[in-house]
């Protein structure tokens, strides 16, 4: 117990994660309790960089991490947090109780800890957990508070290390080998590697033809019925399901043939069924029925909202926490289909009052899940409270996107304690005999629901492709008919038909593949596809998701330098493992210390396999053959295609190159494609002339961010280089010679108006001698104009204007550009001048990057690294690529030293176990 502290006010603190979440707790709890939130994580691992010098070189600087003593983490409260944690430890001074009411999850645990950790309360101390905002659900809360859960807490812990030590010896890989900013993660790199080999798979797919027939059939009371073609002389008819993805037939696994069908073997049987008799062969009818859909999970809940609403997974997430928060919904992040007795009652309730007593069975329905490890908030996800409001009833109170999300919710729910629907199959097969003596033998079938049951509250939506969903005949009513029945065939037709590749994955599907194999948990799995998104391994195309070429080459050296790591079923051992953590079956750091340091001989660690890679040949890694001499490479400014050298070409001579266009997926980059794209390249370079002041030859080419023209400066060959005079050192010892400085080429891009294969020699020189000098102002400071990324600009010193057309930077004078400098340049609530620029998001930080004008000139920023804009760049000039580079240099640097150092950080206080 505490010390006794002086005397309090009586009032109890209840602490939660979001603040709208405790304006709705605190009217439920009433007084003599205060509610306030911590806004989500208090403190985290910092960025190495951000250690205390004492700390960077010992075993806690490369990972925040101490390996060397248990994997403790070291932790920092994250700088815009430190005001919230004061006004938290203020309202507990006078508080006499502390109440940690973070989510019902192991993140909520984790989140609790560490407050405690912070916070270092002098009262008692209860935890509890709301897995809805309801009144009675705030009741139960209280009735059953609880101590913190260490092992939740070492779980999460053990998570949050893991991700650490994964992404921080993994990522520098992909930085060398493949392209700076890249990273890897144990859940996204699998994710990924999904996308890519199912794109591989497309991409290998060869499609395959095949022909059926299908007709109209009627029977002697005009009753009539469509029916396709499944049997000719006794042999099934091959469908696209008898093709492999080689495009050829399988092999049939039982005893009968398969008949391919081609287009003369169709529209010849087809020809020859005109006017013959058919007749029904057999009829089988058998029972329907069909189950309810069990209430929703969170991957579940993520996978119907990307079906029926077209929402994306995080979009989803969000508009769920909101419904939660204001207490419309129970708590979002569960794997249990589990509904508690009071939500059985409520369900069973509103189907008898909305659906009448039949649409409710005898017993209420119970649901298990697929899984023992079931996370920790125990319930569904279902309307809040112990009797349901009707989606009629919450209409007005809630936004577009919540209602929608509500009243899906709501009737998943309510279906799901409701009757099964019922009904009958029907099959039958008939038969006619062609006037080549062919017997071509048809088939229909159908369901005729009888009893409506759940349907009429509810039906889950399918992941079906195109060819299936044209195949499934289900809901079709057919006639009554016997055996022996005549029948009369009419507008019998052939139709072709193609294989189509395995369908790419959607957000739905992903979820769904993900849970299937077990691998990460349903809360992680919307961040997951928002970061192979935001990395730019994946983009969407309408809802597909196409992986770029960066993620072949990332997922490539991944597969062959890091294989156990995105192995499917090693993650999700990972997976077990942290659950057996939770369960306190398994140490935290033991477990940690094998995944690092490994087990000797038997298993090496993770540590072990970084330091033994040995020579990756990024060449290689980065290359895709996409054509017999066309190779694909991915080069640090994106995709882009070469015919390779011979062996015997002359030096310096160039391969051709192609640019790969952006919104060319690459099961759509085909041998043809490549071909095509390599001719309508043409060669790689035009020769317009030589200048006259120099001798150089001028050349106008085709780059990776448009036509531009250069100049061709010689490099001496080795011959020449030795050809050179030798100099001595004073005792007579020749000096060895000096490397030749590189000269760059000066370069100009073409105008707009200009192209590769029109631009002439005069263009060209004026293009290249940007910028031009226009003169220089009243106190000698010289103008000029020049192009740059967002177009023709004016220069004076460190102050750049805007103009007008690029054609204006060969007209403009002197005396119109004084009176643009005349004018005052317009910044902050008026018109946004450039240069200031904005470059996305930073792909190490994920927080946006812009340039800004400092007190000291303009400078790049991500919120949280500083790099002034070097003095020989032009911001105009800067590119994306240039800014990423040079906060990941200024980072990697680390934080500049200053005078007398800053007392280090102390270290959290270890858990009790």
């Amino acid at each position: 117990m505490p010390p006794k502290a002086k005397e309090k006010t009586g009032k109890k603190l209840v602490i939660v994660e979001s603040p709208a979440k405790s304006k709705s707790i605190a009217k439920y709890l009433g007084e003599g309790f205060v509610v306030d939130a911590s806004v989500g994580h208090i403190r985290d691992l910092p960025q190495p960089s951000e250690l205390p010098a004492e700390l960077k070189k010992t075993s806690v600087g490369k990972f925040a991490v101490d390996i060397d003593n248990d994997f403790e983490p070291y932790y920092v409260v994250y700088p815009d947090k430190k005001k919230r944690v004061a006004d938290l430890k203020a309202q507990l001074k006078d508080a006499d109780a502390l109440y940690l009411a973070t989510d019902a999850d192991r993140e909520g645990e984790a989140i609790a800890w560490h407050l405690l950790q912070v916070l270092k309360p002098k009262v008692p101390v209860y935890r509890m957990a709301f897995t809805e905002i309801t009144k009675e659900g705030i009741a139960r809360a209280l009735e059953n508070i609880r101590e913190l859960d260490t092992d939740l807490v070492d779980a999460q812990e053990t998570r949050r290390v893991l991700d650490r030590l994964y992404g921080y010896e993994i990522s520098p890989v992909l930085w060398r080998k493949v392209a700076r900013g890249l990273s890897a993660g144990r859940v996204q790199s699998v994710a990924t590697r999904l996308v890519v080999e199912r794109e591989r798979e497309r991409m290998a797919f060869r499609s395959a033809s095949y022909w059926d027939l299908s007709g109209e059939f009627a029977t002697a009371a005009d009753e009539s019925f469509r029916a396709k073609l499944v049997a000719v002389d006794g042999a099934r008819v091959a469908t696209g399901r008898d093709f492999d993805d080689r495009g050829e037939l399988k092999t049939p696994k039982s005893g009968t043939g398969v008949v391919p069908l081609d287009r003369d073997a169709a529209t010849s049987l087809a020809e020859g069924l005109e006017g013959a008799a058919f007749a029904v062969q057999s009829v089988d009818t058998k029972p329907y029925t069909r189950r309810p859909a069990a209430p929703f999970t969170t991957s579940t809940l993520q996978q119907e909202a990307s079906r029926k609403l077209r929402w994306s997974s995080k979009s989803t997430m969000q508009v769920a926490q909101r419904l939660y928060e204001n207490g419309y919904i129970t708590y979002m992040r569960t794997d249990s289909v589990f509904l508690s007795n009071e939500a059985v009652n409520a369900a069973r309730k509103q189907a008898a009052e909305l659906y009448g007593a039949d649409a409710v069975p005898a017993k209420p329905r119970l649901y298990k899940g697929k899984s023992d490890t079931a996370q920790e908030a125990h319930e569904a996800i279902r309307p809040a409270g112990d009797s349901f409001r009707r989606p009629v009833d919450v209409r007005s109170q809630l936004g577009a996107d919540e209602f929608k999300l509500y009243e899906l919710i709501w009737k998943r729910t309510v279906a799901s304690q409701m009757a099964d629907a019922k009904g009958s199959t029907a099959s039958v097969r008939l038969s006619g005999q062609a006037r080549d003596g062919r017997t071509a033998e048809f088939s229909a079938s159908g369901t005729v629901i009888t009893f409506r049951g759940f349907m009429a509250a509810y039906e889950e939506g399918r992941d079906i492709s195109p060819a299936e969903e044209a195949e499934n005949e289900a809901e079709r009513r057919l006639p009554v008919l016997k055996v022996a029945d005549p029948l009369t065939g009419k507008a019998i037709e052939a139709s072709g038909h193609e294989t189509s590749p395995p369908p790419r994955y959607t957000e739905a599907s992903i979820v769904a593949e993900l849970e299937a194999r077990e691998i990460g948990r349903p809360s992680t799995y919307a961040p997951t596809i928002s970061t192979i998104m935001d990395r730019g391994y994946v983009t969407k195309r309408g809802g597909a998701l196409v992986p770029s070429w960066i993620a072949f080459s990332v997922i490539r050296l991944l597969e062959e330098h890091f294989a156990r790591y995105v192995d499917y079923d090693f993650t999700a051992r990972l997976e077990d493992d942290l659950d057996e953590i939770a369960k306190g079956h398994l140490a935290r750091s033991a477990w940690l210390r094998k995944f690092y340091f490994g087990e000797g001989q038997e298993a090496a660690g993770l540590q072990a396999v970084v330091e033994n890679l040995g020579d990756i040949d990024a060449r290689a890694i980065n290359s895709v053959e996409i054509a017999p001499g066309i190779v694909l490479r991915v080069g640090k400014y994106g995709p882009y295609l070469e015919k390779p050298l011979p062996a015997d070409a002359p030096e310096g001579t160039e391969p051709q190159r192609a640019n790969v266009p952006e919104d060319l997926a690459p099961d759509e980059l085909t041998a043809e494609k490549a071909r095509e794209l390599m001719e309508a390249a043409g060669p790689e370079e035009r020769e317009l002339g030589v200048d006259p002041e120099t001798g150089r030859a001028i050349v106008a080419k085709d780059g990776r961010y448009g036509a531009y023209v250069t100049e061709v400066i010689h490099e001496p060959t080795p011959e020449e280089l030795a050809a050179l005079p030798v100099e001595y050192y004073k005792n007579g010892k020749p000096k060895p010679p000096k490397k030749p400085v590189k000269e760059r080429p000066r370069t100009g891009s073409l105008f707009k108006s200009m192209s590769v294969e029109t631009v002439t020699l005069e263009e060209a020189l004026r293009l290249i001698r940007l910028p031009r000098v226009l003169g220089t102002d009243a106190e000698g400071t010289e103008i000029t104009v020049q192009n740059g990324r967002f177009g023709p600009y004016l220069k004076k010193g460190s102050d750049s204007r805007s103009i007008g057309s690029e054609e204006e930077i060969f007209t403009i004078t002197l005396e119109q550009a004084l009176e643009i400098y005349s004018q005052p340049k317009q910044r902050g609530g008026r018109t946004a001048a450039p240069p200031l620029a904005e470059f996305g998001d930073d792909p190490v930080t994920e927080k946006p990057i812009v340039v800004k004008e400092g007190r000291f000139g303009p400078y790049i920023t991500d919120g949280v690294t500083n790099i002034t804009v070097p003095r020989d760049t032009a911001i105009e000039e800067l590119t994306r690529e240039r800014a990423v580079e040079l906060l990941a240099e200024k980072r990697a640097k680390g934080p500049v030293k200053r005078g007398a150092k800053k007392p280090a950080a102390r270290r959290p206080a270890a858990k009790k176990k």
